[in-house]
């Protein structure tokens, strides 16, 4: 008894080609692209290749003529001098504790009232949300001496909490961010917590809140660069050398050593380098948070 194995049909696969013509469209536009933006990123860069190649130069290579890009010898001392020559660990510290309690109050309280114009419906919503939208009109300047007098006569003139306690009252660019970023949530999500018997709270902190990390986190990052640079505002509240922040004592420190160029370099390089490993570091979170903020208006 001979059993005939029945052989299944075959079928015949075509391989697409590795490269077709819409891929070879996609790598040539990438070149094109790519090729545009490492000169402008090159050209963007170049201050502060510069600054950091003047903090490794000594004096002779500081006025030298054409100017040294590459350093030689290295001058690392720069750095040791720089920190020592003002109390920059001091004035670390207090940028530190303004940058950060800044940037928790600017979270806080941006998303609570993002959330309350975005997810909460009652009426005159909107009208807040416009008249809220348009005092980005007004320059810090023109509310500079109304702010300052009513600082005087609450006696926080000289402190941090003129540069501390505005920020945990909502900003209106944080909040226009994060309320576009809010209303891309699906309504449902919020509906479903109530029925459940979540409060409005519960829900804001326990469903909204873990789904609009990028936003928050795009929020941070600008609220603790402004607070880290700000100039101005320590400038105009902060009287005692003791609570002068990195900028202040930037300031001070090229009134009193201006001519030590390397120094001064040197100090600027350590200012700076926070803020670029901090945009490093966050930088996918941050691009996502610019790039899903202002989908739904």
């Amino acid at each position: 008894m001979t059993v005939e194995a029945q052989q299944a049909p075959r079928t015949v696969t075509t391989r697409q080609p590795w490269l077709t013509k819409k891929r070879v469209q996609g790598i040539i536009r990438s070149i094109l692209i790519h090729a545009a933006l490492l000169p402008a990123a090159f050209v963007f860069m170049l201050p502060f290749l510069w600054m950091l190649s003047t903090s490794l130069k000594t004096d002779a290579q500081l006025y030298a003529y054409p100017p040294i890009w590459i350093p030689n010898p290295l001058n690392w001392a720069n750095y040791p001098n720089a920190v020592t020559y003002i109390t920059f660990f001091l004035y670390l510290r207090n940028t530190l504790i303004i940058a950060v309690a800044a940037t928790v109050g600017a979270v806080i309280s941006c998303s609570l009232v993002a959330y309350s114009l975005s997810r909460i419906p009652w009426p005159g919503r909107h009208i807040l949300f416009i008249a809220t939208v348009a005092t980005l009109m007004l320059p810090f300047q023109v509310t500079l001496i109304p702010l300052f007098l009513v600082f005087k006569n609450l006696g926080w003139v000289g402190d941090f909490r003129p540069l501390i306690v505005p920020h945990f009252f909502g900003g209106a660019l944080y909040i226009f961010l994060l309320r576009q970023f809010f209303m891309t949530i699906p309504m449902e999500l919020s509906e479903a917590a109530r029925i459940d018997g979540a409060s409005e709270f519960r829900i804001y902190w326990s469903v909204i809140l873990p789904l609009v990390r990028p936003a928050l986190a795009t929020v941070a990052i600008f609220e603790f660069i402004a607070r880290w640079r700000d100039y101005l505002g320590p400038l105009i509240y902060l009287n005692d050398q003791r609570l002068y922040t990195l900028s202040l004592g930037m300031y001070q420190y090229s009134s009193q050593y201006g001519r030590e160029w390397g120094l001064l370099m040197a100090a600027s390089v350590l200012i700076t380098m926070p803020i670029i490993l901090l945009f490093f570091f966050v930088q996918k979170t941050f691009v996502q948070g610019i790039t899903l903020t202002g989908i739904k208006g």
